[in-house]
């Protein structure tokens, strides 16, 4: 009986260093991929065509808490040629007036986004997110009757 109780603690003990061997080499190798590999190039400034193509990719958020507000916009951007990568609504629903973010350092996009949808070339801003994956933001307001794509409709409610 003692012989097969050192085998199981023996069998045990090896399966432990096992485990742990493989954890050490994961890190290991974590550690050399992060350390070697070439970091990305943040700086989308200078090459934006390049790295992006020719058509501009936006997100639209809603940012005066009316009910697919978003989601018209989106569509009217997409009509366009626009490639509307995200939609959603914005942080909180006080947003007064329609913005437009340019986020690589491309204010001349940012304009033809603004442009398309009759956003005052005032409202461009320049907020430079290397950590987002597009071209510009589009914040709505609440002056969104204003805009092209709701020039003219008053069916457009307030969500509840």
């Amino acid at each position: 009986m003692n012989l097969w109780t050192d085998r199981v603690r023996n069998g045990l003990l090896n399966s432990v260093l096992l485990v742990l061997g493989l954890g050490v080499m994961l890190l290991m190798y974590a550690l050399v991929t992060r350390t070697t590999t070439p970091r990305s190039n943040p700086n989308r400034v200078a090459r934006a065509t390049e790295l992006v193509g020719p058509v501009i990719q936006v997100e639209v958020r809603n940012g005066a808490g009316v009910d697919h507000l978003a989601a018209r916009t989106t569509r009217f951007l997409r009509d366009r040629g626009f490639d509307v990568v995200e939609v959603g609504n914005y942080g909180s629903f006080a947003q007064e007036h329609s913005v437009v973010i340019d986020r690589v350092g491309d204010l001349e996009s940012a304009r033809k986004v603004a442009r398309a949808l009759s956003i005052p070339e005032d409202r461009v801003e320049q907020d430079i997110r290397t950590d987002y994956y597009l071209d510009a933001s589009v914040i709505l307001g609440k002056d969104y009757r204003t805009l092209r794509p709701f020039q003219g409709q008053v069916d457009v409610q307030p969500a509840q």
